[in-house]
């Protein structure tokens, strides 16, 4: 039996660093898929391929071999965890993960690789799409200028504030506009504001949850 927990939300709201000090907490595995998404991604870059074109982009998936162990990226056979960071697989990340035949076969994936398993899972449409049924669903967000300046600090250096600012509002646009799996919180996703908690009292209030849910289903 799969026991699923869902993170959602923004980037720069902490699900990354949230999910995985939740899932150490909890015995869980975790799982990264806005990662796999930049995966793809670079294989498309690495390949020369046009990322807007998205039976290109699909037909990638055919011949690509995606692992991704604790706190790793692995393509190909290749570590590509700080590869799929630099700033030209975010610039063309949004259109790859919008493709819906990339992220039809990415759904079942993370289905397949959570099938049976405890997990925390985090990303944009994993509360929504890929685990309508989890155990508990969570939708992390902060104050659009608080993520901006985690973001900001993370990059440590190169664009100002006001350029990630900008690059986020866009981005936060997009995820909520699209057609296939738009941002947005489940209907029985619990809402969790960051912007004046610690990671620590995050992933408190979260483990608070959780083991209260895991406890009445017994």
């Amino acid at each position: 039996m799969s026991m699923i927990v869902t993170i959602d939300g923004p980037a720069g709201a902490g699900k990354s660093s949230a999910a995985r000090a939740l899932a150490a907490r909890l015995g869980f595995d975790f799982l990264d898929t806005g990662a796999m998404y930049r995966a793809v991604t670079l294989a498309g870059l690495q390949a020369k391929c046009d990322c807007a074109d998205p039976a290109a982009v699909a037909r990638l998936l055919d011949g690509m071999k995606l692992d991704m162990p604790s706190g790793k990226v692995i393509l190909n056979g290749n570590d590509v965890t700080a590869a799929i960071r630099t700033p030209e697989v975010t610039a063309s990340s949004g259109v790859v993960a919008s493709n819906a035949q990339v992220r039809s076969r990415l759904v079942d994936w993370q289905r397949r690789i959570a099938h049976g398993r405890a997990f925390v899972c985090e990303g944009r449409d994993q509360g929504t799409v890929v685990f309508p049924d989890a155990l508990c669903k969570f939708f992390l967000f902060a104050d659009p200028v608080e993520r901006a300046r985690r973001r900001h600090r993370e990059l440590g250096g190169g664009p100002t504030l006001d350029e990630v600012l900008h690059a986020q509002e866009e981005r936060d646009a997009r995820d909520a506009a699209r057609h296939i799996a738009p941002m947005a919180p489940a209907e029985d996703a619990i809402l969790l504001d960051s912007t004046r908690l610690t990671l620590d009292e995050v992933v408190a209030r979260m483990e608070q949850t959780v083991r209260q849910r895991m406890q009445d289903a017994q």
